[in-house]
């Protein structure tokens, strides 16, 4: 790999970065260690040398110098790039198992999984470390200064993987950073785990920055969950393989509902407030979808080329259609009509008009008066049902190999780090990575393209709008030249291009 040559810092969101370089262009960007502002702290060998578990794997620990590469895909003459460090044990723990106070907290919305990772945490840090006094803070960031705690044990936490929710209450909101560390001071707690969003990651990067500032010996572990998959940097959030599998029996109950009806539709409003993942991915797999509108692909409605004119089309050719739209999707539009709404929730998200009801009365409102053609139309909004049923073997897995590596994080005195999968290897990443921007779909790679190609429906661009979007910069994390990342795509420049193409 090499010998880093050199070693950086800097503070990106509030939040100490440190970075690494070397030969060919490499640039490790590291998270933070206990012993950056609490020298001199003594080590311990570590617990899973005696595990029967572990005793039969060839490499126990992670070397030092792993790290995994931000892109795979590079050119022969490109710079090495950004890696992030791989995640697993080390040879060494800064913490006496004995000695460890450990506590969960989930916040902001459901999503499945939730209960597996505070299981696996609970486990790990028993089964691997011995560490027998975990905490759950009950009812999301609050719960740290107004609410109790819960005593969580291997027997306690044993099946509620087969549940969904999450056993600790979360709620949105209710951040207060200088009252949560003096929650975490008074308890004695050296380990926080914290699940959620990027709200809640961003939660997490000031208790980090304040426990520093306090010289604590407090290691601060994230592990991202979003539903809505718009995490940067990682694979995918946990919960999403479970929202798309499920996604697809709404998609499949309104196919039956719009076959078995004359000029039948059927319209399904999916999670998606700023991203359109999950509508994407579930409308490919269903292939029963003739319709994807997501929030990265502005649409209108009347004139040549409309979504209006889309259906009639489809209910000529087909007798039925199926339309899926990702709730974030369109809410210009009920701008322009009037529909515009400033409110926000305890997060700080704009709060949503349901545009899945909006659109099924326009579609309505258009053959009934315009066209004057009888049609069938059933709405199908499945999202609390998405959110709240347990996750699916595929995530369950995943959600337990990242509570694992933020146990062995914390463990070995890393700090102020999320855990997640880069192109299939587990690593730790600086809060600032994870909080800087969101992850979106891409309209100008392949993958949305591919989606166009399967449903067989317009990309509601004209001549000018794609002219702007194929303008844009690719993204600086896009993994592929077909599969990016972060969308560095002018939603304003398009609409506008829209109206004038």
């Amino acid at each position: 790999m090499g010998t880093p040559n050199n070693t950086g810092g800097g503070e990106e969101n509030g939040v100490m970065m440190k970075v690494v370089t070397g030969p060919g262009g490499y640039i490790l960007q590291d998270v933070p260690h206990l012993t950056d502002y609490i020298p001199d702290l003594p080590t311990h060998p570590n617990p899973l040398r005696s595990n029967p578990a572990y005793s039969v794997v060839k490499q126990y620990f992670v070397h030092m110098d792993d790290t995994v590469p931000q892109k795979v895909v590079v050119h022969k003459d490109s710079p090495r790039g950004i890696h992030f460090r791989r995640a697993g044990p080390r040879q060494k723990v800064y913490f006496k198992s004995d000695d460890v106070s450990a506590c969960i907290v989930t916040c902001g919305g459901l999503c499945p999984g939730l209960n597996t990772v505070i299981r696996e945490i609970v486990h790990s840090l028993d089964y691997m470390y011995g560490v027998n006094k975990v905490l759950g803070i009950d009812g999301g960031y609050r719960g740290f200064y107004s609410k109790n705690t819960i005593r969580l044990t291997p027997k306690t936490v044993n099946d509620i993987h087969k549940r969904g929710g999450t056993i600790l209450g979360t709620s949105r909101g209710g951040h207060d950073t200088s009252k949560i560390v003096d929650s975490i001071q008074d308890r004695g707690i050296n380990q926080v785990y914290i699940i959620g969003g990027d709200g809640t990651q961003k939660g997490a990067a000031a208790i980090y920055k304040e426990v520093r500032r306090r010289g604590l010996k407090v290691a601060v572990a994230g592990i991202p969950k979003t539903i809505d998959n718009d995490i940067p940097v990682v694979d995918r959030s946990f919960g999403f393989d479970t929202a798309v599998e499920e996604a697809q029996r709404a998609i499949n109950a309104a196919h039956v509902e719009a076959e078995s009806a004359e000029n039948g539709i059927g319209v399904v409003k999916l999670m998606g407030r700023y991203c359109g993942f999950i509508a994407q991915y579930a409308t490919l797999a269903s292939r029963d979808v003739d319709c994807c509108l997501i929030p990265e692909s502005p649409f209108y409605l009347e004139g040549k080329g409309g979504l209006f004119e889309f259906v009639e089309k489809c209910l000529k050719e087909n007798g039925h259609m199926v339309i899926v739209i990702a709730e974030g999707a369109g809410q210009e539009l009920l701008a322009e009509s009037g529909h515009a709404n400033d409110e926000q929730d305890a997060s700080g998200n704009k709060l949503l008009q349901d545009v899945g009801l909006w659109i099924s009365q326009k579609i309505k409102d258009y053959f009934a008066k315009q066209r004057k053609m009888a049609i069938t139309l059933k709405y199908i909004d499945p999202t609390y049902m998405i959110r709240a049923i347990p996750s699916n073997a595929s995530d369950n897995v995943y959600c337990t190999l990242l509570a694992q590596s933020a146990v062995h994080g914390a463990m070995a005195g890393y700090t102020g780090f999320t855990s997640g999968l880069v192109h299939g290897r587990h690593t730790y990443i600086p809060f600032n990575r994870i909080i800087e921007t969101q992850n979106k779909v891409v309209i100008t790679d392949r993958m949305w393209a591919r989606l166009l190609s399967s449903t067989n429906q317009p990309s509601f661009l004209g001549p000018n709008a794609i002219v702007e979007a194929k303008k844009e910069e690719p993204p600086e994390t896009q993994l592929l030249d077909d599969d990016g990342a972060n969308s560095g795509i002018n939603i304003d420049g398009l609409l506008r291009c829209l109206r004038c193409s």
